[in-house]
């Protein structure tokens, strides 16, 4: 009997150049003991590895990307199901495309199940935000997979999160990030400490959740239990399902409103001043703000996001839009483009408390795309209706600078709408005669790739120090 072992991590690879070499002299599938960290040794001893054999061995681009995946299922027998199905390939190429056969069978219902299994750590991972030094946040996570899909499922979160060190701890093992993936041995799960991240989780769920649409069954398919204890936001499942009987008779209550007369009312407060006359402070205009239909972006957003700082501030910062974090916060600037203004900030000597932050457009804009929002750019007739609100925070801040983050914000303040390329780091006059020193959204940065957003950086720090030594001056 040949013994083949493998490591904990970069399995598949380990079982590609033994099974070929076995392969090659063709060793029989019954004739090896494929054995990972927990095998126990041989009671009499192994026959070793035999040299590369005589035979070629070949195999389809179809069937490394079936056995790539099913190297990640947690059933014991996987590689001698693979290597068996390589053997077989060598004499057959046609057996792995037909659905009926045993074997292709039942490999592919493993591999579908360890994708579906990798699909459930993509969507119900949470990370806790961790204690860092400041230069770069850093996050934690616990997840409990069916298959060992660490390997495969951590580079989504390494693209997905390239500009925040995390790690996710799992029984299979720990993978690390902090520019690169690395891999170490499992360790007793770690006791993370609850964050602001939870509020968020609970704010969101609860916006989506649909009383009227509670299908309990398919809910718990999509959302086994067993990832509940892990979930912040499923804590609120139960109250949502006792409560969605008084919603659902609420909301039929509300629909008895007659239509054509309902419509019309709606129809006249689109794009006109709120009921209550042009607001007299900042609180009452952030009051208003919060009803605001001027547009159609309210029925999606979660909420209006007001601007946020110091009302005698000299300087305003403008962006485009929230984000998904600003939208589910109701604040300014808290999400990844945030993060990185308010430390370019600080590198500039600007305090953020000290000045006035807001965005062109107050609701977020965005296409879903699965459980995930992806933002989209605000319209130029989104943008002129909500300049209502923003001249409302003009008037009533009167900043001796105001800071224009990007094209958007750009338009709204001077209602210029050519290239931001040839603008970027030069002051120009807004349309109520202030002066506004342009600059790139910091957000724009952060989707660039290296080299354009090192270049990128560099001068958006400048225009940002330029900024402090025009209002020092």
């Amino acid at each position: 009997m040949i013994r083949a072992d493998l490591p904990r991590f970069g399995r598949f690879q380990a079982w590609r150049e033994a099974a070929r070499q076995l392969a090659g002299n063709r060793v029989a599938a019954g004739d090896v003991t494929w054995a990972d960290d927990g095998t126990p040794p041989e009671l009499f001893g192994a026959d070793p590895m035999p040299p590369a054999g005589p035979c070629p061995v070949t195999a389809t681009k179809e069937f490394l990307s079936l056995a790539q995946t099913v190297a990640s299922h947690s059933d014991p027998e996987r590689w001698a199901l693979l290597y068996t199905a390589l053997i077989r390939l060598q004499d057959d190429r046609s057996f792995i495309a037909n659905p009926a056969d045993p074997l292709t069978d039942r490999l592919g219902r493993m591999a579908k199940s360890v994708r579906r299994d990798i699909h459930k750590m993509h969507a119900f991972v949470r990370f806790h935000e961790l204690p860092s030094d400041g230069t770069r946040r850093s996050f934690g996570a616990w997840f409990e997979p069916e298959h060992l899909i660490l390997e495969a499922a951590a580079p989504f979160f390494a693209r997905r999160f390239s500009d925040m060190d995390w790690l996710i701890a799992t029984p299979e093992g720990i993978a690390r990030f902090d520019g690169a993936i690395a891999y170490a041995p499992p360790a007793p799960r770690p006791d993370f400490p609850a964050d602001a991240n939870h509020a968020l989780w609970h704010t969101y769920f609860a916006n989506i959740f649909n009383p009227a649409r509670i299908k309990t069954h398919a809910m718990r398919s999509e959302m086994p239990r067993k990832y509940w204890k892990n979930l912040p936001e499923t804590g609120l499942i139960p109250a949502m399902l006792a409560d969605a009987p008084r919603r659902v008779q609420a909301m039929r209550d509300a629909g008895a409103t007659d239509a054509p007369a309902f419509a019309a009312r709606v129809t006249a407060r689109i794009r006109q001043l709120p009921d209550d006359g042009p607001p007299e402070t900042l609180e009452a205009a952030r009051e208003q703000a919060l009803r605001c239909t001027r547009c159609d972006l309210c029925h999606t957003a979660t909420q209006t996001v007001w601007g946020e700082g110091d009302p005698a501030a000299s300087l305003m910062i403008v962006g485009e839009a929230p984000g998904d974090h600003e939208d589910l916060q109701g604040r300014p600037f808290v999400g990844p483009a945030g993060h990185l203004l308010r430390q370019t900030m600080a590198q500039a000597g600007l305090d953020p408390a000290r000045t006035w932050m807001t965005n062109a457009v107050k609701h977020f804009k965005f296409t879903p795309r699965g459980k995930r929002r992806i933002h989209q750019n605000p319209a130029a007739g989104e943008i002129r209706h909500c300049k209502w609100w923003l001249d409302i925070e003009r008037r009533m801040i009167a900043p001796r600078l105001t800071l224009a983050l990007g094209a958007t914000a750009a338009f709204a303040l001077t209602g210029n709408r050519s290239p931001l390329t040839p603008r970027r780091g030069k002051l120009e006059t807004t349309l109520d005669g202030g002066p506004a020193l342009i600059t790139w959204h910091p957000s724009l940065i952060l989707r660039l790739d290296p080299a354009p957003a090192a270049a990128a950086r560099e001068q958006f720090a400048a225009d940002l120090s330029e900024a402090a030594r025009l209002m020092a001056a």
